[in-house]
């Protein structure tokens, strides 16, 4: 089973949330139904801008504890390296 830690963002150099699954697409799904409540929904932080994979929830959970606890700056520099315009990237992943 692959987990996945992931950011999603309000828009571009807007509010963050940070997350793991092992189903990212049911979950960004949720996020963007607005059915998950709390802070995302109340923020309207559903843009994917950023994920990775694991193989184990452990290891996955381990580096979610470990972004959570990084500076802004540094969350901004890592979704940045690979997602510069801070794009949507669940509509691609969902293409067939």
């Amino acid at each position: 089973m692959t987990y996945y830690v992931y950011i999603l963002a309000s828009g571009l150099h807007g509010t963050l949330y940070v997350g793991v699954t092992n189903s990212l697409e049911w979950r960004i799904a949720e996020h963007k139904a607005k059915e998950v409540a709390g802070f995302t929904k109340r923020y309207e932080v559903d843009r994917l801008v950023w994920r990775r994979p694991f193989g184990e929830i452990g290891e996955a959970i381990r580096f979610e504890k470990q972004l959570k606890r990084w500076r802004r700056e540094w969350k901004v520099r890592l979704i940045e390296n690979e997602n510069p315009h801070w794009g949507d990237l669940y509509p691609a992943m969902m293409a067939p």
